[in-house]
Parts: C-alpha cells; sequence; structure tokens
C-alpha cells in the first residue's frame, strides 16, 4: 500500500470509525487522534451556535456533529471558519428531522453572522464620526459607508428572542429586520430595524461609499409617495443615528 493510500485510509477511519481500521496502526492510538480531531470540530462548531446546541440534548447534538464531521468535505483549513462549514452543512446536505425546530436555518444564520461580525477586520477608510461637531449640513456633505463590522440580514422568525424556553412555532406576520455590528467597546451588538432602514443599509451596502446626496436621490425616486423634504430629513436624522452607533462611517480615499 503507497503512503498516499495509507493517509486516506487514516483520514477515513478518523471522519467514521466504521471504516477499516488502517493496517499496522492498533485501535487504542486511532481512537485517541481521532477523539482528538472531533473534539476539535465539535469545539468550534458548539461554540459558534450555543443557543441552537442548548435546544437539544447533548446526544442528538453529538449525531449532527458526527453526521457533518463524517460527509461534509471542507474547503477551508482555517479553523475560524468551520462555523460557515457548519451551516453550509445544515443549508444543503443536512436533512431535517421532526426533531429539528423551523427556525433551524435562520436561528443558525444568525448566530453564524455573530461570529462574522466579531472577528471582521476594520477597513483604514471608513471613520468613525465624531458627533460633537455632526449637524445635518456636515453629514449631508459626507461620502458614507456601512462598517465593515456590520450586517444586514432577514428573518421571518424573531431569531433575536429564542431561548430553551421560546422556541415560535410559526413566523412573525412581518419580516425581520436586523444590523448585527461591533460597537465603539468591539462588542457584537444587535439592532432590529423598520423596513426602511433595512432598504437603506442594504443599498448602501452594495458600494464602497455613497454620497448622501446620491442616497437621498435614490430614496426619492424609490419612495415616491413621500414628500422629498420629509424624506430628506428622515434620512438626514437616520444616518445620524446609525453614525452615532458606529454602523456608518465617514469613508475617506487614502
Amino acid at each position: 500500500m503507497s503512503f498516499i493510500e495509507t493517509q486516506q485510509k487514516f483520514m477515513d477511519y478518523i471522519k467514521d470509525p466504521s471504516n477499516p481500521l488502517p493496517e499496522g496502526i492498533e485501535a487504542r492510538r486511532m481512537k485517541i487522534y481521532r477523539e482528538l480531531f472531533f473534539n476539535n470540530i465539535d469545539g468550534f462548531v458548539s461554540n459558534a451556535f450555543p443557543v441552537l446546541k442548548s435546544l437539544y440534548s447533548e446526544q442528538y447534538w453529538q449525531e449532527r456533529v458526527q453526521q457533518f464531521f463524517v460527509y461534509h468535505d471542507c474547503h477551508t483549513p482555517i479553523f475560524i471558519e468551520i462555523s460557515q462549514e457548519f451551516l453550509l452543512f445544515l443549508q444543503t446536505e443536512y436533512t431535517a428531522t421532526e426533531i429539528d425546530p423551523p427556525f433551524m436555518l435562520e436561528l443558525a444564520h444568525y448566530e453564524w453572522l455573530e461570529l462574522v461580525v466579531a472577528v471582521a477586520q476594520e477597513v483604514p477608510q471608513q471613520k468613525i464620526i465624531d458627533m460633537a461637531v455632526m449637524d445635518a449640513d456636515v453629514i449631508s456633505a459626507m461620502t458614507l459607508s456601512v462598517s465593515s463590522t456590520s450586517q444586514i440580514a432577514q428573518y421571518t422568525y424573531d431569531v433575536q428572542h429564542i431561548s430553551e424556553d421560546y422556541r415560535p412555532k410559526e413566523p412573525t406576520e412581518e419580516p425581520q429586520f436586523f444590523c448585527i455590528y461591533s460597537d465603539f467597546e468591539d462588542e457584537v451588538s444587535f439592532l432590529q430595524l423598520n423596513p426602511l432602514t433595512a432598504q437603506v443599509l442594504a443599498y448602501m451596502s452594495q458600494f464602497d461609499s455613497v454620497q448622501c446626496a446620491d442616497l437621498i436621490e435614490w430614496l426619492s425616486v424609490t419612495f415616491t409617495d413621500i414628500e422629498p423634504t420629509v424624506l430628506q430629513q428622515g434620512c438626514v436624522d437616520l444616518l445620524m443615528q446609525l453614525s452615532a452607533k458606529g454602523i456608518i462611517r465617514e469613508f475617506i480615499e487614502d
């Protein structure tokens, strides 16, 4: 047997001990190797999805992580990205059972975004806006951008309230919009959005930067039923509120 074949059998057994034991390696040693690998994966997944894990028995959660460990072909060696791979596994490979809540995928995505924001890197061109000198005229003249440490999401369940004691069976009547962002203390925070605010942030997120005047023009074209002066004042007020949280930043070219 070639070295590559031996490696493959070694990996196959680590992923699934129902496979044949590699020749020349005792079962006790392989059990140790396998537990080291599996426990690492289980730790990363469990830490990334604590609320989702809390909804299951320990046995069922272990079985699910085992399925991921055996069947999913990870495309990244970076440990921090294992949570994304687990989310992909749930979305594309895992078949939900009657034990799984209907909001499983949305909750998993919500928890994954929390990790994404926690490890996101600042963009040097994005500068925190000094609210002490801020007014409507100043922010209207700025080039703005959505912080690189912010994520916008939409869900059909109120995922922010889900816990062991609250497990909704039906979606909410209206979609739920959120901004998940890193605050000034580098803590992950959550802001529930109204539909208009969500649309503004989603629009701005398409670009590296947006001129305030261009944003107001887009709003005027999109929301023709709102008086332009009311829309402009509302937009400026919204931008100032989001700037105070660090979600909106001034974009300064190098």
